[in-house]
């Protein structure tokens, strides 16, 4: 499938969860096709405190994460943040209520529904210190060089058809000393090129790099201290006795920009 065609699915599927709140599965698979599913709880259920939740605007939640990246971030005030892949605006949010006044986060995202649903909530929250500007994470952030403090993303990285792009944009972006804290999804299994669906490349599955190719990848955008602070089983795929299906974890992982 061309990369383009996982693009243009990949902003049908998420324009369609900001105008519906249905993400057809796409949220956390304990919770998938549940009837007795939220977002909040599937929220809750991926790291995020009730505290935490309880602070931001209800309508930014949707539950699509994989992590909760604020919560390993040591968010100070007066930082600059960035946000990759910011949806509705949870971790926008968040990161704003830490930073501050003196603060500024900025979110990132492709999808214009997104984006209105997101801007709507910073004005109906009375948020002065959020910005939200539409662009493509991969080819070009819309962020000048060395500004970011910290960079976060949650289970989107995985979405892009070039990680390496990707992690050289976040390194570019950075500061020295900038870190950036990512939780995503990997797999045992990488599906090869000719195999992928893109309704589960949508889903964050077909997409997944291998754990130590996700590391290769942030490597090779420059970034030098890379750590993993957490993993944790997300799925596991059905198989057959010849194809044992997949495993799929979610990861946070933090990098320092020298």
């Amino acid at each position: 499938m061309q990369e383009q065609q996982i693009k243009e699915k990949i902003k049908e599927r998420y324009s369609k969860i900001a105008l519906t709140d249905n993400s057809d599965c796409c949220r956390v698979p304990a919770e998938c096709c549940n009837n007795d599913y939220s977002p909040s709880k599937s929220t809750k259920l991926i790291g995020y405190d009730n505290k935490d939740i309880e602070s931001i605007p209800e309508s930014s939640i949707l539950g699509v994460g994989c992590g909760a990246p604020t919560k390993f971030a040591d968010l100070n005030q007066g930082e600059t943040v960035v946000d990759l892949g910011s949806g509705t605006g949870i971790d926008v949010f968040l990161a704003a209520n830490k930073v501050g006044e003196l603060g500024k986060v900025i979110g990132i995202d492709m999808t214009d529904e997104m984006l209105d649903r997101a801007q709507k909530n910073a004005k109906d929250s009375r948020y002065t210190n959020v910005e939200f500007r539409k662009g493509d994470i991969e080819s070009g952030i819309p962020i000048k060089d060395n500004i970011a403090d910290l960079v976060i993303s949650n289970c989107v990285i995985n979405l892009t058809t070039d990680k390496v792009s990707t992690f050289r944009e976040i390194h570019r972006i950075l500061n020295n000393g900038g870190r950036m804290v990512i939780s995503d999804l990997v797999t045992d299994k990488e599906i090869a090129k000719e195999s992928v669906n893109a309704d589960n490349w949508c889903s964050c599955i077909d997409g997944a790099l291998t754990k130590e190719n996700y590391l290769v990848s942030i490597r090779k955008a420059g970034f030098n201290n890379v750590e993993i602070l957490e993993v944790k089983t997300y799925m596991e795929e059905q198989g057959n006795e010849v194809d044992k299906g997949r495993k799929i974890s979610s990861i946070v992982v933090k990098a320092v920009k020298d």
